[in-house]
């Protein structure tokens, strides 16, 4: 395999020693992680904790910036300090927001200009951006954050993630770098030039993936035409809800953190597609005001099948779980007669013909990421009102999730889910 331009540049900047050697190494063992990742907010994740391993830095932030609306979006956020008073399995609190990129922020100003940062103490900053030409610094430090969480920022990188040479997609921060007593430093000249041409490879590591998930969003958009009630922003909810509960599940179950990483990457994006053949199912049916017929009920739940067959034969894993997900997200643990389809000829169904189920599949026989899909499903279909019912609380959604456990819902998925409920609910209010 041959050598990225990354790595090459790296070779030939610094001189060859067994420190830089390892460092090289794992640049590029990171840019071939990168490129096996599919799901934009997972890649986003991925960066910002490859970014701040090159340069042993607590902390970091990374946000996606849309140069049509001149908004800046904090997708994720990593914090070494705090993640320590955790107990195992548990995260920080879920933080999204969105702000118009000016140049009084240190983002914003970075964004905006494509010129990176380097600030050793951003509590200690001259107020010239160039002493010499006696420049006024444009930007400030906002401390509400520290002031809000106890958390004392120090040294910070932030750098532009750009591609085609002037697009930004987004900026990279991170925070507090470490010397190897654990003492916080500033970033180094080598740490910075280190991050800055790892930030171009996972600019166009983010571009590519961008560029693969527009053709699920194509067809979500699809499925939105066809089914009001399935909005973008259900889609969105339900994928970042699976990934939460797997998460937690995951930790529970010790499973492996090579094993975890491609499951949660291939999940988020199949999660997306689990009401895909909604497309097939006739607007007279999807689009009814009141109950249905138990024959228009037999074809609507045929839309399991239909999202199944858009992905038949699999080609891939990552076709696999859609396929499973698509099938079986209406399934019941407990096997029982209202849960769909079933071990049924899935590809025999037609748009215009009701089901007849078949063999009820329960327990492990439902795929895992079918089990984790239908509570998340669930779980945003009670908290948000329909043509049918109204918004129900976060108490009564609780207790009748609960009360499913190990009827409806995997019990383990249910635990897993209470467990991190208050993240999921946040993430709830978050995407609308």
């Amino acid at each position: 395999m041959s050598e990225s331009k990354i790595v090459s540049w790296l070779k030939q900047t610094f001189k060859s020693s067994k420190g830089h050697d390892k460092k090289i190494k794992q640049i590029l063992d990171l840019e071939h992680r990168l490129n096996d990742i599919r799901d934009v907010d997972i890649l986003l994740e991925s960066i910002l904790t490859a970014a701040r391993a090159l340069a042993n830095a607590d902390a970091g932030s990374i946000y996606v910036f849309d140069q049509k609306t001149n908004i800046l979006s904090i997708r994720h956020g990593q914090n070494d300090t705090q993640q320590k008073l955790l107990a195992p399995g548990e995260k920080l609190p879920y933080t999204f927001f969105s702000f118009p990129a000016t140049t009084k922020s240190i983002s914003g100003y970075v964004a905006l200009s494509k010129k990176s940062l380097n600030i050793p103490d951003v509590y200690n900053m001259s107020k010239y951006e160039d002493p010499e030409e006696r420049i006024p610094r444009p930007y400030s430090f906002n401390s509400s954050t520290d002031q809000t969480t106890g958390y004392h920022t120090q040294s910070m990188l932030t750098i532009p993630l750009v591609v085609n040479g002037d697009e930004v997609l987004g900026v990279l921060q991170v925070i507090n770098a470490q010397n190897e007593s654990g003492k916080i430093v500033p970033f180094d000249s080598e740490s910075e030039l280190y991050i800055t041409q790892f930030a171009s490879y996972a600019s166009q590591a983010l571009n590519n993936a961008q560029y693969s998930n527009r053709m699920v969003m194509k067809m979500t958009a699809m499925a939105n035409l066809k089914d009001p009630k399935e909005t973008g922003a259900h889609v969105e909810r339900v994928a970042a809800f699976s990934l939460e509960i797997y998460d937690r599940y995951a930790s529970n179950k010790k499973i492996p953190v090579e094993i975890r990483e491609k499951f949660r990457d291939m999940l988020k994006i199949a999660a997306r597609c689990h009401d895909f053949g909604k497309v097939g199912i006739r607007d007279k049916i999807l689009k009814k005001e009141g109950p249905l017929t138990d024959e228009e009920r037999a074809i609507m739940q045929g839309h399991t099948c239909l999202g199944a067959q858009l992905f038949s034969p699999p080609a891939t894993e990552l076709e696999q779980m859609a396929l499973d997900v698509t099938l079986h997200h209406h399934e019941r643990w407990d096997g029982g007669e209202r849960g769909y389809p079933g071990d049924i000829d899935y590809l025999s169904i037609e748009p215009e013909n009701p089901i007849v189920k078949g063999r009820a599949l329960a327990g492990e026989e439902i795929p895992l990421s079918a089990r984790i899909v239908a509570l998340a499903d669930v779980y945003d279909a009670l908290r948000h009102s329909r043509s049918y019912k109204q918004e129900w609380t976060f108490e009564r959604t609780m207790d009748i999730i609960l009360q499913e456990r190990g009827k409806q819902f995997d019990p383990d998925v249910v635990d897993a889910f209470m467990q991190v409920k208050d993240r999921i609910e946040a993430i709830n209010k978050a995407i609308s």
